[in-house]
């Protein structure tokens, strides 16, 4: 199991960043790998990569598969010493990584495929210049550090050849503590303005074969915990993890360049949900405060706010116009003339930022801490840790999974008895309290399994119970947003009145629905409940 980050780095920057690592002593390498896949690019498909590497003038075969988390990765080598002949290069063998972890996925894999046979994808052309980088003090670590610069080829040698350029930095932990990498990534990262990237230099070749700039935004998926009475910093971990396999991928891309609308909302999503689970889960482990910047949270605030701004409001106008039409209202583009949307930051540039980036790598980190010993798990029946700030025991995470959990749903009863009589921005938390009890409740949902009745399907029928409130609250603040920017259009150009006037006249019926939606919550199954 290898952990390591894997940074892009900014073509301006070059330069710098190879005069910092050479400032220690370096290795230089020439690296030449061909990828292997089956027709039907099966490892791909299930995040592996098999390939034949010469590096200098040996030849290594090296089969890789994703982890439990952003950082682990699993991986086997094979040095297969010299080729026999001068050019020549070893046949590809997966039995070659048999009796491994990563070798028996491998043949399961091909198994199931019917035995289907392996072809070269693509192939890499790198240079890459080492340094071991020794972290000192507390977290002590040795950390490889590898600037690789070079390109992607597909379709080598024919009229449709296509090629990848490569700049990347690799830290990889070579022995050693977590945090020496984690503390030496964040001061390359903000020293040099580097984002972290998911992509591999096997997909980049997948993407040129497929004439495919970007992947699809990846949405969230339930956390996938080890056990299923975890303690609390395993929750926390687990949690944590699922979130940024959502944000990752498309913050990624987004860094690189990409402007998809969907990769921007799946972000901001995930922002959103990596939020709650700081927030609501922080008392199962006291001390993972210690792991991550103490100013987390506003890097976060800002890049939600800064994606937000012109998706919501394009979003808004694209909903709204349709409907302003039909009703009889003049032909208007809010949007055109806005100064305020002109200084909209780009979304790579959102991305990008030193600070958000450095959150990433913080968290990223947390999650590849080792498990906390057994010993060190000392909460008490109140759920509450020692003087060291240690996890509670997963009896006590359930037992304050089910208090958060009790709390968000009173409240989100109490907001809708009351809603019509809230003030505008009172409103609007009421729908991030309710978008926090979603997300908690998802979760959580697995921990609560084998709890009879409180199974999955209970859980389901919890979260389907909400979704009619959120359906109210996402439109009636879809409205007031779009009321907010017909009015400052109204500035500009009358016509945006007529606007202004619609949905003015909708407000109170749009209030009335999300109380009754909200009033509906009460009765909703708490799948956390014990019975009995």
């Amino acid at each position: 199991m290898e952990i390591e980050f894997k940074f892009c780095i900014p073509s301006e920057r070059l330069k710098a960043v190879e005069a910092a690592l050479k400032r220690g002593t370096v290795e230089r390498t020439r690296l030449q790998a061909r990828y292997f896949d089956t027709a039907d690019l099966r490892l791909a498909a299930d995040g592996m990569v098999l390939r034949l590497r010469k590096e200098g003038a040996r030849w290594v075969q090296t089969v890789k598969a994703t982890g439990d988390n952003a950082l682990h990765r699993l991986e086997h080598n094979v040095d297969l010493g010299t080729a026999a002949r001068a050019g020549a290069a070893p046949q590809i063998d997966p039995l070659r990584h048999q009796g491994t972890p990563v070798g028996d996925r491998l043949a399961r894999l091909l198994a199931e495929g019917g035995g289907a046979s392996l072809v070269e994808r693509q192939s890499t052309d790198i240079v890459r210049l080492t340094r071991d980088v020794r972290v000192t003090g507390p977290g002590a670590a040795v950390v490889e550090m590898a600037l690789d610069v070079g390109k992607v080829v597909a379709h080598a040698g024919t009229p449709e050849q296509r090629e990848s350029p490569v700049c990347e930095l690799e830290l990889e932990l070579k022995r050693g503590d977590v945090q020496g990498l984690v503390s030496l990534a964040r001061r390359w990262s903000q020293q040099h303005g580097l984002w972290f990237s998911t992509v591999s230099k096997a997909e980049r070749g997948a993407r040129l074969l497929a004439a495919q700039e970007t992947a699809e935004a990846v949405k969230a998926e339930p956390p996938r915990f080890a056990t299923q009475h975890p303690d609390g910093r395993a929750v926390q971990q687990a949690v944590v993890a699922a979130c940024l396999a959502q944000m990752l991928p498309n913050a990624s891309e987004i860094a690189a360049g990409s402007t998809d609308e969907e990769q921007v909302h799946q972000l901001r999503i995930g922002i959103r949900r990596l939020r709650t689970a700081l927030r609501e889960l922080a008392p199962l482990d006291a001390s993972s405060a210690h792991f991550l910047p103490a100013d987390w949270e506003p890097p976060l605030v800002d890049a939600f706010r800064a994606l937000g701004e012109l998706r919501d409001r394009e979003q808004v106008v694209k909903l709204a116009q349709p409907r302003l039409r039909e009703a009889g209202g003049p032909e208007f583009d809010p949007l055109a003339g806005d100064a305020a949307g002109n200084n909209t930051p780009s979304p790579g540039d959102v991305v990008r930022a030193p600070a958000f980036q450095d959150v990433l790598v913080s968290l990223i980190g947390f999650t590849a801490l080792p498990a906390t010993d057994a010993a060190d798990v000392t909460g008490d029946a109140d759920g509450k840790t020692d003087d060291a700030g240690g996890p509670v025991d997963a009896d006590d995470a359930r037992r304050l999974l089910r208090k958060r959990l009790q709390r968000l749903h009173r409240q989100a009863v109490r907001d809708g008895e009351r809603f019509e009589s809230l003030d505008t921005e009172s409103r609007h938390r009421v729908r991030k309290r309710l978008k926090r009890l979603r997300y908690l409740a998802e979760f959580v949902a697995p921990l609560f399994d084998g709890d009879g009745d409180n199974g999955k399907d209970a859980a389901e029928r919890y979260l389907k119970a909400l979704r009619p409130a959120q359906d109210a609250l996402g439109d009636f603040n879809d409205e007031a947003v779009a009321m907010a920017l017909y009015r400052d259009a109204a500035e500009r150009d009358a016509r945006a009145w007529f606007a202004v006037g619609w949905f003015a006249a909708r407000h109170p019926a749009g209030a009335k629905a999300c109380r009754k939606a909200l009033g509906k919550i009460e009765d909703a199954p708490r799948f956390w409940k014990k019975r009995g």
